[in-house]
């Protein structure tokens, strides 16, 4: 990253990085330009939910972020830093930082764009899986959307493997 090519709204606006899950989705919103200006190199990686049940969502997660610092391919020397834990697989040179989102404002940078790459999904299968509110919880477990799984099932983008209050009650097949 080139901080002296920033302009001076980009440098403001990134001197308020910070943990994403403190952060209003608006501001994420307001911070995801600047931080892609910002970088050097971006890489998302995007599993399905079959092969989050398949695989497991700490295994898919594992391998998801691997892949994502091999498409990186960070200069000969770099290190990348990872929030919170080594990833054993991957051959790429990383530094596992606890909190990392809190502390470093590349790893918060790429919690601003996982994040916002993610709620942007949500609001998009809203509209093909109307009755859920995927636009409203955008991913994350609230009582409103426990009730729609209640009164209507689950939908194709449900992983099956989850557990949770509103799926006991529910007969899933694989």
């Amino acid at each position: 990253m080139d901080y002296e090519a920033l302009s001076n709204a980009d440098r403001r606006a990134l001197s308020g990085l910070h943990d994403s899950k403190q952060m209003k989705a608006e501001r994420r919103e307001e911070l995801y330009p600047a931080v892609l200006r910002a970088a050097s190199r971006v890489s998302v990686v995007v599993r399905c939910v079959r092969g989050i049940d398949d695989r497991g969502l700490h295994v898919t997660n594992i391998e998801a972020l691997s892949r994502a610092l091999e498409r990186l391919a960070p200069e000969q020397g770099a290190t990348c830093l990872v929030d919170g834990f080594a990833l054993r697989e991957c051959a790429v040179p990383h530094r596992a930082v606890v909190e990392g989102d809190g502390t470093s404002a590349a790893i918060a940078a790429a919690s601003v764009i996982a994040k916002v790459t993610r709620d942007r999904y949500m609001h998009g299968v809203a509209e093909r899986h109307p009755g859920w509110g995927f636009d409203e919880h955008v991913g994350y477990s609230t009582p409103e959307h426990r009730a729609a799984i209640e009164r209507i099932g689950i939908s194709p983008l449900h992983r099956r493997s989850f557990q949770s209050v509103a799926y006991a009650q529910l007969e899933l097949a694989s």
